[in-house]
């Protein structure tokens, strides 16, 4: 029985990963430092800001022989702000997924808790969740640790076993696994590969929703 859903948040409820791949990327060459773009999505995508950038200045001290992390924080957090604020826009029909499901909800998401308040708030969605919005800063271990998971879960009164997890990451499907919950991979964000879903799927998503149209007609069956 599913009694709650618990969102991932960027890729999955915001279409911001697509910004956020374009920007890293881009500064990450301009050091001389370049990932394959699916390589760097399936390592990096659903980690902790503190945990990203401790994995790339370990890839700048093994592949250029120098710490990078002053390099590029700066560089990445300005571009990523400004594609934000000037292009963000919800994944396509989250809003009305979001509005048609009626069970208790909660966004457990890597981002910073400031991060998740501007990207929420700018496509509306941010009174459908709240106050249930939590951050990796709301526990010491992140994704792919099932630590968020089950505080979300705890915050809405629910079993793990009986909350669902959307998820567009492998880290983020590995956390939901370990934590007890069933998971869903999500590919309708506008920065997936078309290998991803395997990914996923390796990693233990029970099933793949391309769209949220798809998913709204799942959480009618719930």
């Amino acid at each position: 029985m599913i009694s709650a859903v618990i969102f991932d948040c960027d890729g999955v409820l915001v279409d911001s990963e697509v910004l956020a791949h374009e920007v890293e990327l881009a500064v990450l060459a301009e050091i001389g430092l370049t990932y394959d773009p699916h390589d760097f999505i399936i390592r990096f995508m659903g980690r902790s800001d503190k945990v990203f950038f401790d994995l790339l200045d370990q890839d700048g001290r093994a592949r250029l022989g120098r710490s990078i992390v002053d390099e590029i924080r700066e560089p990445m957090n300005t571009r990523y702000r400004a594609a934000i604020e000037t292009r963000l826009i919800e994944v396509p029909g989250a809003l009305d997924a979001i509005r048609a499901l009626h069970l208790p909800k909660a966004v457990a998401s890597s981002s910073t808790e400031r991060g998740l308040g501007v990207k929420l708030r700018k496509v509306g969605h941010w009174d459908h969740f709240a106050p249930h919005i939590f951050s990796a800063q709301h526990v010491t271990h992140a994704k792919p640790a099932p630590d968020l998971f089950l505080h979300a879960a705890k915050s809405l009164g629910i079993a793990p076993e009986e909350c669902l997890v959307i998820e567009d990451s492998v880290n983020g499907v590995t956390a939901g696994i370990a934590a007890g919950m069933r998971v869903w991979g999500f590919t309708g964000g506008g920065h997936m590969t078309p290998r991803v879903a395997e990914h996923l799927t390796a990693a233990g998503a029970e099933r793949i929703v391309e769209s949220w149209p798809d998913a709204q007609r799942l959480f009618a069956q719930l």
